[in-house]
């Protein structure tokens, strides 16, 4: 591959402060207008805010001590790793041994007619232009997250493309669903050593074949056919697995506060909700597939009957769908209500609000008010949450840093669920394969203490299922 000069637009560097050092062998172009618009986006307690400063603090490390000439030779971006894996993305130090370029002189050239006036994104195409003469043994590329400043860039002759470094999965459908299904000659190639014992009520297998390299931990295995028996993962080690049979939580066996689960994806969501060893768990799903109702019925079974944990943390990204109803008044608890909808009105389904007197009702309500409590995620920085069960509604507005500083407020005997549905991000910047949820999918895949299911089936109503297909 030739060398390559990347030029890189704001909102890149806003998304992910670490993308100085993301490109490798080759070498980045920072405009002057880039650096005037992270001047101005500095201010503030937003995560956009916290990351401009950073940039600020990278490139004011790889500047200390460099003379205007060096500085014009381009400042080598290998020295500045040491202090990027110090605490921003431990674990995965990137690897650059290019070097970062400056606008240290007026562009040369001019835009086409058609792009009048002194926009900063014209600013950045009229960079990218001039950089030919510049860089004229390289290929010049445009790295920007906006569409409209891509296609300009493409209209004009300037190749463009999309940061990608921070996508978990190049395509959404590799994303791990939580369950797999078993071939129909599964008892003959695995069952010839089979073991079985009982613990604590509960049934385990241990079994071996050439089918146990494609299972994960945690993971539900099931036959095709329905009401067959479903296995969960318990451990994997080469070719040998240890299964545990799925309890049964559907109409006429257990419930679960009063539900029951309706489908296979339902049943292997409350088992991994009710499971004590489970300390991540994921759901993701359209609308009326059941992910608050099941979470929710878990929560108060374990929190009110079982005395597992000490209370119930409901909270949300506050990212409206429409325009914005401005500043609400009140505490913070009362700020979020109305974001909580969603959650309130399952409760009230569990709770059985539309029956009994009004003395019952009062009761209800002031024991659960004593156990539930609403937060926002904006003022989480900081706290330790002890034996809580902890409801993330809306996961997938989240960005994977701002997923990391959530969950890693679960403190000791905390349970962490996080509900989302990859098709209705509402945060710019963020897609189905860059958000914080599919990040966390991904990564905690095989993690003996964590589990995932995707529910496919609708069970809102009829309704809502023919809305959700046809609309």
């Amino acid at each position: 591959m030739s060398q390559r000069v990347f030029v890189l637009d704001t909102n890149v560097l806003m998304h992910d402060p670490t993308a100085l050092f993301r490109f490798q062998e080759h070498d980045i172009f920072v405009p002057m207008v880039v650096l005037e618009e992270l001047d101005a986006g500095k201010k503030g307690v937003s995560e956009v805010a916290r990351n401009v400063r950073q940039v600020s603090r990278f490139i004011d490390g790889l500047m200390a001590g460099k003379s205007h000439e060096e500085i014009e030779a381009g400042l080598p971006l290998d020295q500045g790793i040491e202090f990027v894996s110090n605490g921003v993305n431990k674990g995965e130090t990137p690897h650059a041994i290019g070097r970062l370029y400056f606008e240290t002189r007026p562009a040369q050239g001019s835009l086409p007619a058609m792009l009048p006036g002194n926009k900063a994104d014209n600013s950045i195409l009229l960079s990218a232009l001039s950089l030919r003469n510049i860089f004229s043994q390289s290929e010049i590329v445009l790295v920007s997250k906006d569409i409209n400043l891509r296609i300009k860039a493409s209209v004009i002759g300037i190749e463009a493309e999309d940061y990608t470094n921070d996508k978990v999965l190049e395509d959404l459908d590799l994303l791990y669903t939580g369950h797999g299904e078993l071939p129909e000659d599964f008892w003959d190639t695995h069952g010839q050593t089979m073991e079985s014992w009982q613990d604590g009520g509960r049934a385990f297998y241990r079994l071996t074949g050439p089918e146990v390299a494609n299972w994960h931990l945690n993971e539900l295995l099931h036959f095709e056919r329905e009401n067959d028996v479903e296995l969960i993962t318990r451990e994997i080690e080469d070719d040998t697995s240890v299964l545990e049979l799925a309890q049964d939580y559907r109409e006429g066996k257990q419930s679960v506060w009063g539900v029951h689960a309706r489908n296979r994806e339902q049943n292997f969501a409350l088992n991994l909700l009710m499971d004590p060893d489970v300390d991540m768990v994921t759901l993701l799903g359209a609308a009326g597939t059941g992910k608050t109702l099941l979470t929710l019925a878990a929560a108060l079974a374990q929190t009110l009957d079982e005395s597992r944990y000490r209370e119930i943390i409901m909270t949300r990204v506050t990212v409206p769908v429409g325009d914005d109803i401005g500043f609400l008044p009140g505490t913070e608890e009362e700020k979020m209500t109305p974001w909580m909808g969603a959650l309130m009105d399952n409760l009230e389904v569990l709770t059985g609000n539309g029956a009994g007197s009004d003395w019952e009702r009062a009761a209800t309500n002031e024991l659960l008010s004593k156990r539930i409590k609403i937060r926002s995620v904006n003022f989480m920085r900081g706290r330790t949450f002890l034996e809580r069960f902890v409801i993330l509604d809306e996961a997938q507005n989240l960005t994977p840093k701002q997923m990391k500083t959530l969950i890693t407020r679960a403190g000791p005997g905390t349970k962490f669920v996080c509900l989302g549905n990859l098709a209705q991000i509402d945060t710019p910047y963020l897609t189905e394969t860059t958000s914080g949820l599919t990040n966390v999918v991904d990564r905690f895949r095989n993690w003996r203490h964590a589990g995932h299911v995707t529910l496919a089936r609708g069970e809102r109503s009829r309704l809502a299922d023919y809305a959700s297909d046809k609309l």
